[in-house]
């Protein structure tokens, strides 16, 4: 049997080995458990789960046990073998093999759907497919773990049993993404974030993050930051209200497509919406005058903190939350001025993140089934964001289908320092919001007209992002971002004034500097100020304090050596004024 040659870097040639692992450990399942019930088992992008209907419960035995049966199978090398029956007779083999799930498909799929089956062995799957040649291709599995899961997403219907898996060409990929995984465990932003006293989330309010001081030195920094940077590009920051009425959110065409994540609240009788997005607010705020084309284009920035209600199974530190900050930019421009303008937000966003040392890849999202506007306008739309990505020469794929209901976008998703990839960044071309709202300007002709919108975020969310860089530097900052820029240790009480004093000296020079003064030894201090992520750390002895030269550790790079007061403080100025890595 011809084995086919495998390219694990084309998504669907990824996603057809591990949806055959998928049916592999399905055929496990099934020996090992001939009472379970099948329901389904897709490849999803790190790796792939089967859904069972089983009264015993999974342990990480049964999951050994499950690995073990795989292999079996893989060694068979059985051929997958893919035919189709009729419907009649497709219902009759699934309630013949007692498989009630499968029969409730096969009754969903359209009328003239073919409908097909896999089998490998003594096993057969209803299945599209498309699949492997052989069992024996899948060179290296790993069972991960066991979730519960709803029957089609749906909490009304029973809860089942979901095992993940993910499936590698070979046992050395397999072992480095083990490997990616440890060490995000490692780096997870809630680990370091109760490491580093960064913010909480309490029962009180799940999902509303509480921000600490620790955590607030960050979020003004990159507040800060994001400021000076778009006062440089001509932005103008607004400040919208967080409540507004219900009635703008069916104009702005929020309440068709997004009402179902949304809070609502009543006011003098009247039906109020908590903001989902910032949107609608910079329309208001255009809307207030009249322009002229020689105005436009109009650039307007907000730090707007919108709500989204979120269930809570999704919920997940800050990565996913209930109230988060967009660093939201709207664009108000004449037709001519589109190009122009998008190349800016893309060298706006490309200069930020390099900033933090990202590399990024963009995708070209078009219209969704559900969208406002004539497909000319759409057109129009992709094809001028096309344009303007060419034209910085980047590169990018198209998400087909995935755009905003009110315009195509561009998202940028940035790489971390273990190859995650992560979502940020954004660029949307709206012909529709000025349409709903009556935006106008007056131009050279001294008729009215539309303005064409930009919507953009370079951050996303200000929270998400905090949350990336957290996992990026294993919390080790960037000097300008480190919540304790420099820690003075002390040996015994008595030099506690002599730092005491230090601390204020590199204070006064601008640094956030800390003295660490408490009655313990010094190698709890010291692991302590490491756990903490302290950026630099000085243990101050008698000598160091007769001398004046202190030996400072770096907390991503180590000893560095002996320091003066007066070369520390510059060295550490230096770092920050330059955003250095």
């Amino acid at each position: 049997m011809a084995k086919e040659k495998i390219d694990f870097d084309d998504a669907q040639a990824r996603d057809r080995y591990r949806h055959t692992a998928s049916h592999i450990l399905a055929q496990a399942v099934k020996r090992l458990f001939p009472e379970a019930r099948l329901a389904i088992g897709p490849a999803i992008e790190s790796g792939f789960y089967y859904d069972f209907d089983l009264e015993h419960r999974f342990t990480d035995e049964d999951l050994a046990k499950l690995q073990k049966e795989m292999k079996r199978i893989v060694s068979a090398n059985l051929p997958l073998e893919r035919f189709e029956l009729p419907r009649p007779e497709a219902r009759r083999l699934m309630e013949e093999q007692g498989e009630p799930y499968k029969v409730e498909l096969i009754d969903d799929l359209p009328e003239d759907a073919p409908i097909s089956f896999y089998r490998q062995g003594d096993f057969t799957d209803l299945c599209a497919g498309p699949h492997m040649v052989s069992t024996g291709e899948i060179k290296a599995v790993k069972l991960m773990s066991v979730a519960g899961a709803y029957w089609r997403g749906n909490e009304k219907n029973k809860m089942l049993q979901r095992i993940y898996g993910t499936a590698f060409p070979s046992r050395e990929e397999l072992d480095a993404y083990l490997a990616r995984l440890e060490e995000a465990k490692k780096r997870d932003h809630r680990k370091i974030g109760k490491e580093m006293d960064l913010f909480i989330i309490c029962d009180e309010g799940p999902g509303f993050p509480f921000f600490l001081p620790n955590g607030m030195v960050i979020r003004n920094g990159l507040e800060a930051f994001w400021r000076e940077e778009h006062a440089r590009r001509g932005y103008r920051e607004i400040k919208t209200p967080l409540i507004l009425n219900e009635a703008l959110w069916h104009d702005s065409g929020h309440w068709d497509h997004y009402k179902d994540n949304m809070y609502f609240t009543k006011i003098d009788e009247g039906d109020y919406a908590i903001k989902p997005m910032n949107c609608p607010g910079a329309m208001l705020a255009y809307k207030r005058r009249m322009y002229s084309y020689r105005d436009l284009p109009i650039r307007l920035a907000e730090m707007g903190q919108v709500h989204r209600h979120e269930l809570s199974g999704v919920l997940h530190g800050l990565m996913r939350v209930r109230t988060f900050t967009q660093d939201d930019g709207h664009i108000f421009m004449l037709p001519e001025q589109i190009e122009e303008e998008i190349i800016g937000v893309l060298d706006l966003i490309n200069s930020v993140y390099a900033v933090f040392g990202f590399k990024f890849h963009v995708e070209l999202s078009t219209r969704p089934e559900k969208a406002m506007g004539t497909a000319e306008e759409w057109d129009l739309a992709i094809a001028a964001l096309r344009r303007a990505i060419e034209a910085k020469g980047m590169a990018y794929i198209v998400n087909e289908g995935d755009g905003a209901f009110y315009g195509p976008k561009l998202d940028f998703h940035l790489e971390d320092s273990i190859g995650r990839t992560w979502q940020c960044g954004t660029v949307q071309l709206d012909y529709q919001m000025p349409q709903r709202f009556d935006l106008s300007y007056v131009g050279s002709d001294g008729e009215k007209h539309r303005p064409i919108m930009i919507h953009r975020a370079v951050f996303g969310s200000i929270e998400r992002f905090i949350a990336i860089l957290t996992e990026h530097f294993a919390g080790k900052f960037p000097l300008w971002l480190a919540p304790v820029q420099v820690k003075f240790l002390t040996v015994t009480d008595k030099l506690n004034d002599f730092a005491r004093e230090l601390a204020a000296r590199f204070a006064e020079a601008g640094l956030r500097a800390a003295a660490d003064l408490r009655n313990e030894k010094i190698g709890y201090k010291i692991r302590e100020a490491r756990n903490a992520r302290d950026a630099y750390i000085v243990v101050i002895g008698e000598r160091e304090a007769e001398t004046g030269l202190f030996p400072v550790r770096s907390s991503k790079e180590g000893e560095l050596g002996v320091f003066g007061e007066a070369d520390l403080i510059g060295k550490l100025r230096e770092e920050i004024e330059t955003k250095a890595l």
